[in-house]
């Protein structure tokens, strides 16, 4: 029976979406058209269109242009009247935004000419008097600031939200033995919730970044206009006051050029997304049939569509997989900073999509990290026995020789042979030696060596601040618990 060919449909090339410019109409009319007697159309517009990524500012654009108004009003640079009737429509539009009556043009270059567009079309010239002592170069410059002190706090919230969960899950678990990892090979015994605190401590540096990058971008660029300032009589304090700024910034040139809290924040939020990463490595290989520390919730795993008996860590892994897109963005704005002049220029256009973009992931993955933690259950009896055999308890045998006075040199070296000595004779801790045998390399060994070999004995003699002790990971619990307020 012949089989009919399969159609295969031509693709369709990609175009951008954007129509050409009608300049007759506010709404579409660019801001710098006035130069230009040839303006780009089409794919070219929208090339240099940034309304896709910058929509996201319009309430703090709108919020921006109320405080610049109020104070152009104050100034005596608009009427009192001009003033009232531009705070009023940018309220009114700022409603009608959020109550879906009034949609975002994506055919506007950017957010500010849409704004600037709709306050022209219903207000006439008092629409196009709210720019003045204003650039495009300050205005996204302040956009930014205000946005990112609404959503670093929201940040700092999610990792003070999955630190909780750890100490929560940390607090049932002081006294669960486990085997601690060097070169992934068994190295001491600690307890699971020591480890959980070790992620928690690194969670909480990430969430100290984050607020320490709030105080340097706490600064208001608006009244620095296209790079040096306007010669209207502004009041900088003012709009800085207005829109919670500790106050305006120091120089009008760095205020258009200052890029670093972009470049502050993509580094806080790459290394947040490699401590997920290594945290969800490690959730990774204890799910692994090897190790079966783990049992991850069925809703936080997937199966596979060939193999039925599959549970896999999906969630982790991916949390794992998308370090390296924050990683990524921290180098494309690296990369877009290095070169540029002093000053504005269009290259700073693209730092909102990788700066936006990994602020968006590490929040996602700050919640899918939360609830898998919450969800997953420990396997405390398999961690045990892991514990068990092994030599993790080697050092512990070379410390009990340094209280009884031995250089720690030839202690290293006595457990060291005592360790050959097991392996030859096919038992796997020192533990399972005999006192006769402990003694042949050591005569300093007696019998109340075995009472702090087991491997609760090995964590809990760890007591010194830092260790993993189950009285000093409870102090380090309380401790880290400073981060989850």
């Amino acid at each position: 029976m012949s089989r009919k060919p399969l159609l295969i449909r031509k693709a369709r090339p990609f175009r951008y979406s954007s129509a050409k410019m009608k300049h007759d109409n506010p709404k579409n009319k660019v801001l710098w058209a006035g130069r230009l007697g040839e303006k780009p159309d089409g794919e070219a517009f929208a090339f240099q269109s940034s309304i896709n990524v910058d929509r996201r500012l319009v309430f703090q654009d709108i919020e921006g242009s109320r405080a610049h108004v109020a104070m152009l009003g104050a100034r005596g640079i608009l009427s009192a009247g001009t003033a009232a009737a531009l705070e009023a429509e940018l309220v009114n539009i700022a409603g009608e935004i959020r109550a879906g009556k009034l949609v975002i043009d994506e055919g506007a270059e950017d957010i500010h000419s849409f704004i600037e567009g709709i306050l022209t079309e219903r207000l006439g010239d008092a629409g196009r008097s709210v720019h003045a002592g204003r650039s495009r170069n300050d205005q996204v410059a302040l956009d930014v600031r205000l946005y990112l002190k609404r959503r670093v706090p929201e940040i700092e919230g999610r990792i003070g939200e999955a630190i909780g969960t750890l100490l929560d899950v940390a607090e049932r678990h002081t006294e669960s033995v486990m085997p601690g990892y060097t070169h992934l090979q068994r190295a001491q015994c600690v307890t699971l919730g020591f480890h959980l605190c070790a992620w928690a401590a690194a969670l909480g540096r990430d969430r100290l970044r984050f607020a320490d990058a709030l105080i340097r971008l706490d600064e208001c660029p608006l009244g620095a206009g296209a790079l040096a300032g306007s010669s209207l009589p502004l009041d900088r304090e003012r709009t800085a006051e207005a829109l919670g700024f500790s106050g305006p910034t120091l120089n009008a040139m760095d205020s258009v050029a200052d890029r670093d809290f972009a470049l502050e924040l993509a580094a806080d939020c790459a290394i947040t997304q490699t401590h997920l990463s290594r945290f969800c490595e490690d959730i990774a290989i204890w799910a692994a049939e090897e190790f079966r520390f783990i049992d991850l919730a069925e809703a936080w795993s997937t199966g596979s569509s060939i193999m039925p008996q599959k549970k896999n860590p999906d969630f982790a892994e991916l949390i794992r997989g998308k370090a390296g897109r924050a990683a990524g963005n921290m180098v494309t704005l690296f990369t877009v900073v290095k070169g540029l002049p002093y000053a504005y220029n269009k290259d700073l256009q693209e730092d909102k999509e990788a700066l936006f973009d990994s602020l968006d992931t590490v929040d996602a993955c700050l919640r899918m990290f939360r609830g898998m933690i919450a969800s997953a259950r420990f396997d405390t009896e398999r961690m045990a026995a892991a514990s068990t055999g092994g030599f993790l308890e080697a050092t512990d045998a070379a410390e009990y020789l340094v209280r009884k006075g031995l250089p720690f040199r030839k202690a290293h070296e006595a457990a060291a042979l005592l360790v050959r000595d097991a392996i030859a004779a096919g038992k796997d801790s020192i533990a399972s030696l005999s006192l006769a045998e402990l003694q042949s390399r050591s005569p300093l060994f007696e019998e109340d060596l075995y009472a702090v070999l087991s491997p609760l004995a090995c964590a809990s003699a760890r007591r010194l601040t830092g260790g993993p002790a189950p009285e000093e990971v409870r102090r380090q619990i309380a401790a880290l618990r400073k981060f989850t307020r």
